[in-house]
């Protein structure tokens, strides 16, 4: 049975490049293959991870759509055509593998191509030991529930005020949601100071989180993100990368 860990947070908070760190990181420990789903309609988690995305669920719906409407289906379904599609869309590395969501590129809602995916990916993730499911902002594609299930739910935020109290609306809405989780844990990026702030102390306590942990405002890091460059490329002794480390120890156990 494969272990999930989902990324949220509101947009600008870094939640893609530790999704992309936490890929590299459960390989690093030897936790692989890892499957990557990048839910973000704004698909960036295959450059953080220094690849290249070329087909997206939202590419493929219109795509089967095309082909079943002008008969070239070969008699398979049009669920089964879209299924086959997806497949097809995964772009495939040594140590992990990565499936992007993009965005519909064509009229109409996600609603199909989120049943086919959710689908899709419950058999998908059975074939790989570790999952990361980069979320857009927000717990919109739980929401959906092609992930009703969790084993790691992290939430990530600013140091502000504001970024503190969206994590809390952000749990309230998981749980109206029903999404279940084994663990909690609030990730407070880019700090400036060594210590965590007082509300973010106060925030674990009200949402009854298992851990929270700061990560550094980081030079090496954000010269990684200003060229381009793949964060495989980031050192071992880096601290954002040491303080993952010690999250993924802490909750991996005997996985």
């Amino acid at each position: 049975m494969s272990y999930t860990i989902a990324i949220s947070g509101k947009g600008g908070v870094g939640k893609t490049t530790i999704a992309g760190l936490l890929v590299t990181r459960l390989i690093s420990g030897n936790h692989k293959p890892v499957l990557a789903v990048d839910a973000d309609p704004n698909t960036c988690l295959d450059a953080v991870l220094g690849i290249k995305a070329t087909n997206t669920i939202g590419g493929v719906r219109e795509e089967a759509k095309e082909i079943a409407g002008k008969g070239m289906s070969s008699g398979i379904s049009k669920q089964q055509l879209l299924e086959l599609k997806i497949e097809e869309s995964i772009v495939e590395t040594d140590n992990f593998d990565l499936i992007a969501m993009g965005r519909p590129e064509g009229p109409g809602c996600y609603c199909y191509a989120n049943n086919v995916l959710k689908n899709t990916l419950t058999s998908l993730s059975s074939k790989y030991p570790f999952v990361v499911l980069d979320n857009e902002a927000g717990l919109e594609n739980l929401s959906r529930r092609i992930f009703q299930e969790v084993n790691l739910l992290i939430m990530v935020a600013d140091s502000s005020l504001r970024g503190l109290e969206t994590v809390e609306r952000l749990h309230a809405l998981a749980k109206e949601m029903g999404i279940r989780y084994d663990n909690l844990v609030i990730v407070v990026n880019r700090l400036r100071r060594d210590e965590l702030p007082a509300k973010a102390e106060a925030l674990k306590s009200k949402i009854n989180a298992d851990s929270m942990i700061g990560l550094p405002d980081n030079e090496e890091l954000a010269e990684i993100a200003e060229q381009g460059k793949s964060i495989s490329s980031l050192s071992d002794s880096n601290p954002v990368v040491k303080k993952l480390d010690e999250l993924l120890n802490k909750y991996l156990g005997d996985h």
